[in-house]
């Protein structure tokens, strides 16, 4: 695989980069808020570290559903559920209200059916990802603390259902540093706004360096990437008398982290300026591969463009890409007809395998974790026998994992008879994300960071890493 040397400017070339500040704001300028003790790691915050055992993956591509992916119409097949459709079943709960509910099943809509070697059952909703199942660990045991699609989406990417604190990418971040100094180290690809908006891919207390990068599809995917100045001799000239100004401010204040800090940011967003227009250049890319993801040529649309560019981050050394499908409307929340899963389901599913497929070929599934989810699942019951959609349903829902150091073509955990409940081997959100950052050589409960003076981390004080996942 390729590799790409860390950025060193010239004195020519440094000159130049300070253009690149524009691009990185709001995130990586944000660093100068934060406060490391005037360490080496406040000055260059993005400087690789090492983990603390050696890691199972090296990169995560984590792949989000918004809205709450019906589990028993996708990765959890009831037979019971299809037997009882119609018939009463009680709950204690519904949408967040306590009290006693007389509801009625409801059949999945769409049949199971055994796939690969493994026979891991999935639904017709997902025929593409069905055929990589001998890859994948499917966890059928998962749950959150929320029912609600902001606080769910909040837990789902922070750890806490209720308050701002740092993405599960920016921690990883925080952890390893970056593999290539011309891109972030957190980037997310995401067409609309989701729920809990940018807190989804915030840093937080953490120094800003480490929040995510969005990029949007579409003709420019992230703003300010092209020169502004109508020349570049021109722009040599404004940025050598800036650089100039700089170096006369940062002499007087000799050993300041914080303006050392804003000047490798300015590397940084440079180092965007130069390599991201060729990530985003898919022009040599194999018409075999854009087949295999489902793109037409010269589309900047869909989960498939979102996907392949996954890949040529990754491949790059970006340490945590995430893709989100849709934004906060329009997307998996099939409250009114479950058959909205169809188009949404067609968006993801090719171009998901395709990944999977792709990254394998390349031999960089070996040491890329893939992670597909969603904020929760859907409830396998309504409030009258015939209707169309399902609700929100936190108790339990699905997820898998594919990749380095996942114990593959395996289904981890079960829900009960109708999917109601989790039946076993129960998958929190905090161990779900104890594990990721386990795969990356990262100890949950060792990874900290002290504010406020408290060490907080990404589990809060909770989470096991989930060893029967684990290769």
């Amino acid at each position: 695989m390729k590799t790409y040397p860390a950025f060193a400017p010239s004195r020519r070339g440094f000159l130049r980069s300070l253009v690149g500040g524009s691009a990185m704001f709001p995130g990586l300028v944000a660093e100068l808020l934060a406060q490391d003790g005037g360490t080496a790691a406040a000055a260059d915050p993005l400087l690789p570290r090492a983990p603390h055992f050696a890691p199972k993956a090296k990169r995560v591509i984590f792949l989000y559903m918004s809205g709450g992916v019906s589990h028993v119409d996708s990765w959890d097949p009831k037979p019971r559920l299809f037997a009882d459709a119609g018939k009463t079943v009680a709950v204690d709960e519904f949408q967040g209200r306590k009290g006693d509910f007389k509801m009625f099943a409801k059949r999945p809509q769409w049949d199971f059916a055994p796939h690969g070697r493994c026979g891991t059952e999935v639904s017709a909703l997902f025929p593409h990802m069905a055929g990589c199942v001998d890859d994948l660990c499917v966890i059928r045991s998962m749950r959150s603390d929320h029912t609600n699609h902001y606080e769910a989406t909040l837990g789902m990417h922070t750890g806490s259902f209720t308050f701002g604190r740092p993405s599960i990418g920016s921690w990883v971040s925080y952890g390893l540093g970056t593999e290539n100094r011309n891109l972030p180290s957190f980037v997310v690809i995401a067409p609309k706004t989701p729920y809990a908006g940018g807190q989804v891919w915030a840093s937080d207390f953490l120094p800003g360096a480490h929040q995510g990068t969005l990029v949007v599809p579409g003709a420019e995917p992230v703003a300010n990437l092209r020169r502004r100045a109508s020349s570049g001799l021109l722009q040599e000239l404004e940025l050598g008398a800036m650089a100039a100004m700089d170096r006369r401010h940062l002499a007087r204040r000799a050993g300041d982290p914080l303006l050392e800090a804003r000047m490798k940011s300015f590397e940084t967003a440079f180092g965007m300026q130069m390599e991201l227009p060729d990530v985003f250049d898919l022009s040599r890319e194999s018409d075999a591969t854009l087949a295999l993801y489902g793109l037409e040529r010269g589309s900047t649309k869909g989960f498939a463009w979102q996907c392949l560019v996954a890949r040529r981050l990754a491949e790059r050394g970006v340490r945590f890409v995430e893709l989100i499908d849709v934004g906060s409307s329009d997307n998996w929340d099939a409250h009114g007809d479950m058959m909205t899963h169809v188009p949404l389901a067609k968006n993801v599913d090719q171009a998901v395998a395709g990944l999977l497929r792709d990254l394998k070929q390349r031999g960089m599934l070996d040491d890329t974790l893939v992670v597909w989810t969603t904020e929760f699942g859907r409830t396998p019951f309504n409030a009258t026998a015939d209707h169309k959609g399902r609700e929100h349903h936190h108790w339990v829902f699905s997820s898998w994992l594919a990749g380095a150091g996942v114990r593959a073509g395996t289904v981890y955990g079960a829900s009960d008879d109708h999917g109601i409940r989790v039946g076993r081997d129960e998958v929190h959100v905090h161990d779900f994300h104890a594990t990721i950052l386990h795969l990356m050589g990262l100890d949950h409960e060792r990874h900290t960071y002290r504010h406020t003076g408290r060490d907080y981390r990404l589990t809060d004080v909770a989470g096991q890493v989930v060893k029967g996942i684990l290769a």
